[in-house]
């Protein structure tokens, strides 16, 4: 009996030890992935309180700008993406479609001064700035949070730790390709009768 105590002692030890290990890197995991979880529920959040305000806005507009048809058109295109997109970068790329149409948008206002003093307009105007500005929070916290989850399951135990239990790294809410590209606008139609 003796002489199985010795190797059977040093396989409980050995056990133990990685146990130790092992515990509290997959805990971290679990938690980093809970953190981009919620972190990416709050940029939901903010994109469905834009998305939600869109409508109102259009309605506001379409009063004073019946022939700025297509400027509308195209933020109820974005919209419908941005409804329909799923993972970080669908919904990245319909955020930027969404932001340049209302960009071309609020040019198109600057050329309606009745419209800029409609009390109704100003108030959805100010709760859309306000949106963006919590957007861009939210997106930044997101992609801070999964920044350090990925180093997590980058950095060596926690890559072995994650491959083991099926965590992989989270994608980064990134600007669509061209985002860094101002806008074009045409002056030329605009606020012509």
């Amino acid at each position: 009996m003796k002489k199985w105590f010795g190797p059977i002692g040093i396989i409980v030890i050995i056990l133990i030890v990685f146990a130790l290990l092992l515990i509290p890197k997959y805990n971290s995991l679990v938690t980093g992935e809970e953190n981009v979880d919620s972190k990416w529920a709050q940029v939901e959040n903010q994109l469905q309180r834009r998305y939600d305000l869109i409508p109102n806005l259009v309605e506001s507009v379409k009063g004073y700008t019946s022939h700025e048809q297509q400027v509308i058109a195209d933020i109820t295109d974005a919209r419908a993406q941005m409804g329909s997109a799923n993972t970080p970068a669908q919904q990245a790329g319909a955020n930027d479609a969404l932001t340049g149409a209302l960009s071309r948008l609020l040019v198109v206002v600057e050329n309606y001064p009745n419209l800029k003093a409609d009390a109704n307009f100003r108030q959805l105007m100010d709760e859309l700035a306000g949106t963006e500005n919590r957007l861009a929070v939210a997106r930044e916290d997101y992609n801070n949070e999964v920044q350090q989850f990925n180093k997590h399951v980058k950095r060596f135990p926690g890559n072995l730790i994650a491959g083991m239990f099926g965590f992989e790294q989270k994608e980064y809410f990134k600007a669509a390709a061209g985002a860094d590209q101002a806008p074009s606008i045409d002056f030329s139609q605009s606020g012509t009768q």
